[in-house]
Formats: structure tokens, C-alpha cells, sequence
């Protein structure tokens, strides 16, 4: 079964947000990439800056697991402030997959 943490950032300024702010979401994007591959609690997927957020996407089969590995570098990145994450615990397709909403 595949479980997903689902973060979602509120960009500052503008639909996209500024480049540096951009840029301080692909060293965080690095930084939890790394984090997940050591740990073997999955992969992370990738990115969607739009309508002034941006969404990570991170799956495994323990959305839990996922979440404890990946909490820490949120919390100690400044641009991930006042986001939060959905973790989900089920497949995407399946209507009655739970959904937790976290923040940090």
C-alpha cells in the first residue's frame, strides 16, 4: 500500500513566489530528499508552485514513519513556516483513505 505526506507552503510573495524563496524550498526540497533516502522510509516525488503555495509530495508505505523523518528539517526551515502537511494512509484512488492534517 502506498501512503503519501502531502506539504503545503504558502509562498510570500506572488502566485510562484520569489526566487529566493524558491530557492530556499529546493534546499529544503534537497535536505528531506536526503533525509527519506537515508532513512528508507520512501522517495520524495517533487513540486507545484502555483496560486501563491507550493506543494511537496513525499509517499511510502508508512505515512507516519514518513512524516517522523521529515518533521525535524520543517521545522528548522524557515520558508516551510505556517504550512502544514497532509498524511494520508491509503491510496490516492481509494475515497475512504484516512486523512490527517498536521502542522509544526
Amino acid at each position: 500500500m502506498e501512503q503519501a505526506v502531502i506539504v503545503y507552503l504558502p509562498l510570500k510573495d506572488g502566485q510562484f513566489g520569489a526566487s529566493q524563496e524558491r530557492e530556499s524550498i529546493y534546499a529544503l526540497e534537497d535536505r528531506l530528499e536526503k533525509a527519506i533516502e537515508d532513512a528508507s522510509v520512501g522517495e520524495f516525488d517533487g513540486d507545484l508552485f502555483g496560486e501563491g503555495e507550493c506543494i511537496l509530495y513525499m509517499y511510502g508505505p508508512n505515512a507516519e514513519r514518513l512524516f517522523v523523518v521529515i518533521e525535524p528539517i520543517l521545522k528548522s526551515f524557515p520558508v516551510a513556516a505556517g504550512g502544514y502537511a497532509i498524511k494520508r494512509f491509503g491510496e490516492a484512488a481509494d475515497p475512504s483513505a484516512k486523512e490527517v492534517r498536521v502542522t509544526w
